[in-house]
């Protein structure tokens, strides 16, 4: 009998020892190549986080090759066919209505800044309305302040925009684009440089961080900003809900520690500092990079006039109170300073 006890405890306690052990592994969706800021300075650095902050109960694992194209992967981890994604809203057009907010001009000189505002915006009005519904919203982010870039014709003036075809990424940045009088281009970013190269297109809209990322400072010869910023492109990093579901409160509790704010604002300081390395490496290969002087920001300024109506009527469809949100945001910028 007291064998038959003993055995008993034996195997309780390796069962407890099982279940301390028992492990959790999310498996990221990963559309950029490894050496990619989004990848080695926010993911890697998040993943390092969670494990820590979970004591070892949940691990993050980045897929090695994508499982789906850049636009899909939102739904790839709605479906469940990753644990965690990220995306830019504005790869599909029409879907998140409230980007906008801050994609427009003139935001924020710092990455950081603009990411910790929208999160506390997004935290706060901008969740009422669901536009992430079906999965846990881990953060939100964008990326540095977007530029105007040429190859061969040096920019001035608004007047010296107009007629170029410039190769535009998604979300509010085409309609700034048509406003200010530029041809825009389609085209996945791998493929800039062959674009830009060939003459297809005769610029770019890009922060600083992703010219030498794509290699195109090796085709550009000019470089423009504007005070703030002419755009930002809008981030999400999501979780599957029932892989979130599956998690203790303990855990849960750990990984919205080093998610959210916290995550907004790593990633916000890792894109400033490649944008400053960008920005180095452009000035060292002889691109000429200039700031739009009072003359033309003041024409950008009129060009662009009413370009957050699309907001505003946006967050009145989703129940927001939108010109409380744009006060917010820029409050919220303006205190990080």
């Amino acid at each position: 009998m007291r064998k038959f006890i003993g055995m008993l405890t034996a195997v309780a306690a390796l069962g407890l020892a099982g279940a301390a052990s028992a492990e959790t592994t999310l498996r990221v969706s990963n559309w950029l190549p490894p050496s990619h800021p989004i990848v080695k300075d926010i993911l890697v650095p998040w993943g390092e986080q969670v494990a820590t902050a979970t004591d070892g109960r949940v691990k993050v694992e980045i897929m090695a090759s994508p499982i789906g194209k850049p636009p899909a992967q939102f739904d790839l981890v709605r479906s469940g066919a990753a644990d965690v994604g990220y995306g830019v809203h504005g790869y599909t057009p029409g879907r998140f209505k409230l980007t906008p907010l801050v994609e427009g001009p003139f935001l924020s000189d710092s990455a950081e800044a603009l990411s910790v505002a929208y999160w506390k915006v997004q935290d706060a009005m901008l969740g009422k309305a669901n536009e992430h519904d079906g999965v846990k919203l881990l953060t939100v982010f964008t990326h540095g302040p977007g530029m105007i870039y040429t190859t061969d014709k040096k920019v001035a003036t608004v007047d010296d925009l107009s007629g170029l075809k410039m190769r535009i990424g998604g979300g509010i940045v085409a309609e700034i684009a048509s406003r200010l009088g530029m041809v825009g281009v389609q085209a996945p970013s791998p493929q800039v440089y062959e674009i830009l190269s060939n003459g297809v297109a005769d610029g770019i809209l890009f922060p600083a961080e992703s010219v030498p990322f794509f290699r195109i400072d090796e085709v550009i010869r000019n470089g423009v900003s504007v005070p703030g910023g002419l755009y930002n492109t809008s981030f999400f990093v999501v979780m599957n809900q029932a892989s979130w579901d599956k998690l203790s409160d303990a855990d849960k509790a750990a990984i919205d520690g080093v998610s959210g704010e916290a995550m907004a604002r790593m990633a916000g300081k890792a894109w400033d500092a490649a944008d400053a390395a960008g920005t180095k490496v452009m000035t060292d290969k002889g691109v000429a990079l200039t700031q739009a002087d009072a003359a033309m920001t003041a024409a950008i300024t009129e060009k662009l006039a009413g370009v957050e109506n699309g907001f505003l009527e946006a967050a009145t469809a989703g129940g927001i109170d939108g010109k409380a949100a744009i006060e917010m945001l820029k409050a919220e910028i303006a205190a990080a300073k």
